[in-house]
């Protein structure tokens, strides 16, 4: 063989090798460089966008999915029936808010026994300087005056007579939301089962406040002529 023919041919399969490697670096690391740059227009790319001139407009299901898997993140899968669903951090504020709003709630009243009430009159006990004004009542001053012209009688003394001579410095059950009030409250009393407002009412010692459950009794004591309604029971 010649010597010009065989570096001929030397020089000749070099070429095809250099060509050979060049094309398989061309399909392995251009075409991922031009998938990932695809991947990266696709996602910044405006919804609705027009491809460019000259671009395919069609794209495989298969080049879609290796996409979307290499922008986006996975979704997470659906829970199951019987999964448990943790509560989302949006969540979270509120439930403090709403554990907030319950612990700013003002306190429920609550039975409290009180022991040896004062009577200030017909409708307010005392105990030292804090004072209690029975509710559904208007509370009978003690300087009133009932009866006709001739026949008056100090109605306002005789309402708190009888409401001392029902307590005779017995213990009553108030609604409070503490024991340790200050100046004056309004709030239900009994002695025992009795509504202290009630039993007033009924036997005409308190006239009914504006909208109290109590008008009614009240109005059967006053076409009873009870108390403050009737004659002085000192001449019965």
């Amino acid at each position: 063989m010649r010597p010009a023919a065989f570096i001929t041919g030397i020089t000749g399969m070099a070429v095809v090798a250099g060509l050979l490697m060049a094309g398989e670096a061309r399909l392995g690391g251009g075409t991922a460089g031009e998938e990932m740059g695809s991947a990266e227009e696709t996602a910044t790319a405006p919804a609705g966008a027009a491809p460019e001139a000259g671009e395919p407009a069609a794209m495989s299901d298969d080049r879609a999915e290796m996409i979307a898997r290499s922008v986006g993140p996975a979704a997470p899968p659906a829970p199951g029936p019987g999964d448990a669903v943790a509560p989302q951090p949006a969540d979270v504020p509120q439930q403090a808010e709403t554990a907030a709003g319950q612990t700013a709630s003002p306190a429920a009243k609550k039975p409290m026994e009180l022991a040896r009430p004062m009577v200030e009159n017909a409708g307010i006990l005392s105990f030292g300087e804090r004072r209690l004004q029975l509710a559904g009542i208007v509370p009978t001053p003690v300087d009133r005056i009932c009866g006709r012209t001739g026949r008056q009688w100090p109605c306002g003394m005789m309402a708190k007579t009888a409401l001392r001579l029902l307590l005779r410095n017995r213990s009553v059950t108030c609604d409070l939301n503490t024991a340790e009030w200050k100046e004056t409250v309004t709030t239900a009393c009994r002695l025992g089962t009795e509504d202290l407002s009630a039993w007033l009412a009924e036997n005409g010692w308190a006239e009914p406040a504006a909208g109290s459950p109590l008008t009614s009794v009240a109005e059967k004591a006053r076409q009873a002529g009870k108390g403050l309604y009737g004659d002085d029971p000192r001449r019965n």
